[in-house]
């Protein structure tokens, strides 16, 4: 799935994709996926073409959709992947390279096929 969230922005030509394989030092995701835009705008069209795309071909949505195209960050929370786009002055600011260094790189490969993207969890409805 973070592969497919790197082709989906690479569609609206985000910079720089970068996965980190966060599963061993986290709880909170697997992976994590970083992207760089260059301007508000931009952010704008790779966020919309992720979820747009995994919503409509895949029946996934985001649990959460965090940060304003104002801010120059946009997460978006997909459980066991966590997409952050961002400008690049906050990117280098943040450096989230660095601050999970210890998070291995994701080499990009072909793409996966489709029966291999995961299905979405169902969230537990609390009981009466």
């Amino acid at each position: 799935m973070a592969r497919l969230c790197v082709d989906l922005a690479e569609n609206r030509k985000a910079e720089n994709p970068l996965v980190l394989d966060v599963s061993k030092l986290t709880s909170v995701a697997s992976f994590f996926v970083v992207l760089t835009g260059t301007s508000a705008p931009h952010l704008r069209a790779i966020r919309d073409e992720i979820v747009d795309r995994l919503g409509e071909d895949h029946g996934l949505q985001p649990h959460a959709v965090d940060g304003e195209l104002r801010s120059s960050w946009v997460v978006l929370d997909y459980a066991d992947v966590i997409v952050h786009i961002m400008l690049k002055e906050t990117r280098e600011r943040f450096d989230l390279e660095s601050l999970w260094g210890d998070a291995p790189r994701v080499r990009k490969t072909k793409k996966p096929p489709l029966a291999s993207v995961p299905k979405p969890r169902k969230k537990k409805e609390p009981s009466v």
